[in-house]
């Protein structure tokens, strides 16, 4: 049976949908047979990140109403064999999702697949609530802002209330993943540093993401960060996390400051 992931947060664009198909095409270079799932209904774009948008055909809403198969549905990744992509309607309305559908589609996934990794809309709703509703491990995503990390606190309490392992009195494995990191900034006060974001949430530490352009540049190419250059900061990030989900004890390493070389230290005493 699959371990089931639910990416979530409680603030949109802090790096949810590039974290499903990095970790998502991360586990899947392993060998190991991953499904991503996009949620977000009517906002559909996890297949734009992983490139997949011209081969979209059926979707999950399409799967949950018996208008096809999730064999028709599912999207095989032209890069890296085991990774399969099921795209959210764009058209539909979020209440097209029902609680008996998606337990039906998660199961089914669950006996083929080793990982369902779920991307959930932001905010505290119905799909939210679903996204996270068969969650085995919640990664939390967020932001080193004080609302981004306030609002990922009110997610955390839903993880403890609204999924299935909540109401059989289990626990969800929960880790934090802080992306768009800037050393730099955090050192000058402008952002939260890692320290005060975990003292805060309270929460296992995942994976620290470095705020870098090569995020931009492979959500443009449609190709997860994690395949678009594996040598980039960000890249060795959600590997060494989904590394960590599959029960390495790695380190996390923290992003420092650049070191400033000879030329830029005389430049800054002449400034």
């Amino acid at each position: 049976m699959a371990k089931i992931i639910t990416v979530t947060s409680g603030k949109g664009g802090v790096g949810k949908t590039t974290t499903t198909a990095a970790l998502g095409a991360a586990l899947a270079r392993t060998g190991d047979r991953v499904a991503v799932v996009d949620f977000d209904v009517g906002l559909r774009n996890l297949d734009l990140v992983m490139g997949a948008e011209r081969r979209v055909v059926f979707d999950f809403v399409n799967v949950v109403q018996g208008d096809a198969r999730l064999s028709q549905a599912l999207i095989r990744d032209k890069r890296v064999e085991t990774l399969f992509l099921l795209p959210a309607s764009q058209t539909r309305d979020k209440d097209a999702l029902t609680e008996e559908g998606v337990d039906k589609v998660i199961a089914e996934l669950a006996s083929t697949f080793d990982w369902v990794i779920c991307d959930s809309p932001a905010g505290i709703e119905r799909g939210a609530t679903l996204a996270m509703r068969h969650a085995d491990i919640a990664v939390v995503v967020t932001n080193p802002e004080v609302s981004s990390v306030r609002d990922s606190d009110r997610i955390v309490g839903l993880l403890d209330a609204k999924t299935l392992k909540a109401i059989r009195g289990e626990t969800v494995d929960k880790r934090l993943l802080l992306t768009r990191y800037d050393p730099v900034r955090a050192a000058r006060g402008d952002m939260l540093k890692t320290e005060d974001v975990l003292e805060i949430l309270s929460l296992p530490l995942l994976g620290i993401v470095p705020e870098s352009t090569d995020v931009l540049r492979a959500s443009n190419l449609g190709v997860p960060v994690s395949l678009a250059d594996p040598t980039s900061a960000p890249a060795r990030a959600y590997m060494d996390a989904a590394r960590r989900l599959k029960g390495e004890n790695l380190a996390v390493e923290v992003p420092t400051k650049p070191r400033m070389g000879l030329f830029g230290k005389f430049l800054r005493r002449a400034a």
